[in-house]
């Protein structure tokens, strides 16, 4: 058992509110342009009242963009997108002779799907089709994309709230390290269904205008919606690839401070030991990180605790940060992969993203979020952190060096 070797990122692949594959991403973060807006895909008394990021296709554009059936799962749809474009990006010789495993991320799996269906089952017992709604767990979208893209030799499904897809990944490295598998797709996807909207609405941690991660004014987060997927490669397959990996995966950690069923502790406990644990798994200290991809959800709470435990650790020298959530919304299960996505690309091609509507500085962080975008920057390593309910906190870090 080889627990010893690297773990390589060969290929991306993402969907959001803000682009529907790698390169509209990049030039959206450039033109600073959010993907927030009016509700238009669901039918739901908050239209008009609560913006959400929403992927700019209907579901049967979706279904046909990813060679679906049109009535399926949005949330199968856009893993499947993202999914297939991060595969085709990494282009690795040979890969059928290769253990290739999906380790996938989601919390709503089809309920976009059920709504429809109980609709009009519930005014009338004797309409719609069980056999609709019989497959709409979260580990059948995996399943279903998994057959898709022919992978047989390993899938899971991760279902950890917003630390869902950061967990996906930093799971799949280790089944890499511990030579289980070559190859592993990870990350993560959701959808935005009613249920979501309603449950988050219920907590009163929305905001009614677009959000505004890491102000000292912040009222709430905006729900989104995606999928992002890194491919992982072991190190020996990463020396048969056509083109140099984007980086590695250096380090990872999950905590989880069991402090409350929603809400991070105050003093960011959680969060504190998870980029403390990644930075020592990586070797790094944490002078050695040039960015930071905050969780960043826009909630007084939620940005309150990251920002206390990143001056616990990081004072007084703070490298880049901001909360691409600005952009994108809260896209819950995948958010972690979407921000593995962006970490990567960071890397690549030398990018600080901006902390869109950031206005006035938090208390609890002595330290303004980047405001501007900002590329050809000397990015080596980046921390990207993900923070669930339950306390469950992840960090993942990327860096620059190559084989």
């Amino acid at each position: 058992m080889n627990i010893n070797s690297s773990v390589y990122v060969a290929g991306l692949g993402v969907i959001s509110a803000i682009g529907n594959n790698v390169a509209e991403h990049l030039i959206s973060f450039e033109r600073e342009e959010a993907g927030m807006g009016d509700i238009t895909m669901m039918d739901t008394i908050h239209r008009k009242k609560l913006p959400v990021a929403e992927v700019k296709l209907s579901n049967e554009e979706l279904a046909s963009v990813a060679g679906l059936p049109a009535d399926m799962s949005r949330t199968a749809s856009l893993s499947l997108i993202a999914a297939r474009e991060a595969l085709d990006d990494a282009a690795i010789p040979a890969i059928d002779t290769l253990r290739t495993g999906f380790v996938s991320a989601n919390t709503v799996g089809g309920m976009d799907r059920s709504e429809h269906f109980f609709v009009d089952f519930i005014k009338d017992d004797s309409k719609g089709k069980l056999r609709n709604v019989f497959d709409h767990e979260c580990g059948s979208m995996t399943e279903i994309v998994a057959d898709q893209l022919g992978i047989k030799d390993f899938l899971t499904t991760i279902s950890t709230a917003c630390s869902s897809s950061a967990n996906a990944i930093f799971y799949a490295a280790r089944l890499i390290k511990n030579n289980v598998l070559d190859v592993a797709i990870a990350g993560g996807t959701d959808a935005l269904t009613k249920f979501t909207l309603n449950g988050f609405n219920t907590l009163m941690i929305l905001d009614d205008e677009f959000c505004k991660p890491f102000d000292e004014h912040r009222e709430g987060l905006n729900l989104g919606e995606g999928a992002g997927y890194l491919v992982l490669v072991s190190e020996k397959v990463a020396k048969t690839l056509n083109k140099k990996p984007y980086c590695k995966l250096s380090g990872y950690n999950n905590s989880n401070d069991a402090y409350h069923q929603t809400a991070s502790s105050p003093d960011g406990t959680g969060s504190y030991l998870a980029m403390k644990g990644a930075l020592e798994r990586s070797g790094l200290a944490t002078s050695d990180i040039d960015y930071i991809n905050l969780h960043g959800t826009g909630t007084p709470n939620n940005d309150s605790a990251e920002g206390t435990a990143i001056k616990r650790l990081f004072e007084p020298d703070y490298p880049p940060m901001s909360s691409t959530k600005s952009f994108t919304g809260h896209t819950l299960g995948a958010s972690g992969g979407l921000e593995a996505v962006f970490s990567v690309l960071a890397i690549k091609h030398g990018l600080i993203y901006p902390n869109l509507r950031f206005e006035t500085r938090m208390n609890e962080l002595p330290v303004d979020p980047a405001k501007k975008f900002l590329k050809g920057q000397n990015i080596n390593h980046v921390m990207s952190n993900s923070f669930g309910f339950g306390g469950n906190c992840t960090s993942l870090i990327f860096s620059g060096t190559y084989i």
